[in-house]
């Protein structure tokens, strides 16, 4: 038996985020001043929209108001998703992390940033990138490995996509200097 409000929390809440299509990745209840605020975090492999977060959002505030699993007191719901710098805790938030550029933080110490390029049950594979001018390189990186890993917002990400562009872009002009 659950011993724990987060517990009780999660096994009341679980099924019913689960029915519309997400993921319950945490649950925290918190004091701020006299009021209580439940934090559910929701997530998928397609992402959450702003829709689907509140649809979760009625149907859990309905659920918890059937039941006393808040007690009695006064509390705040906010439903949303991990964000864009989550943290990397499960299987499956590696595998929604794919191509995304990731800190890990290594159980025998140190850092290595990478952007995860596969995921299977034993780990990681993973593109470093190149330093001064070099080329990147590709590393495995087994889970037990992994102390923590986040991942890390990209602001000036050059799309794979740009570099055919690019090239399609400077064919077209050279075609057109022919001419």
């Amino acid at each position: 038996m659950s011993t724990t409000q987060s517990e009780r929390l999660r096994e009341l809440l679980e099924p019913l985020v689960t029915s519309q299509g997400l993921d319950l990745e945490e649950i925290d209840v918190a004091s701020v001043g006299r009021r209580r605020v439940l934090r559910v975090v929701v997530d998928s492999d397609t992402g959450a929209d702003l829709d689907r977060v509140a649809d979760v959002s009625r149907a859990l505030s309905a659920k918890l108001d059937e039941t006393d699993a808040m007690g009695a007191g006064e509390y705040t719901l906010e439903v949303g998703t991990p964000g864009a710098e989550r943290a990397l805790t499960e299987h499956r938030h590696y595998v929604r992390a794919l191509d995304r550029l990731v800190r890990f933080q290594l159980r025998e110490g140190g850092e290595l940033v990478a952007r995860i390029l596969g995921v299977d049950e034993e780990g990681l594979d993973l593109e470093v990138p190149g330093v001064k001018g070099r080329r990147p390189t590709t590393r495995r990186l087994a889970f037990p490995d992994v102390d923590k890993a986040r991942v890390q917002v990209e602001f000036n990400r050059k799309n794979k996509n740009d570099d055919a562009v690019n090239a399609d872009n400077a064919a077209n002009a050279e075609n057109e200097e022919e001419a």
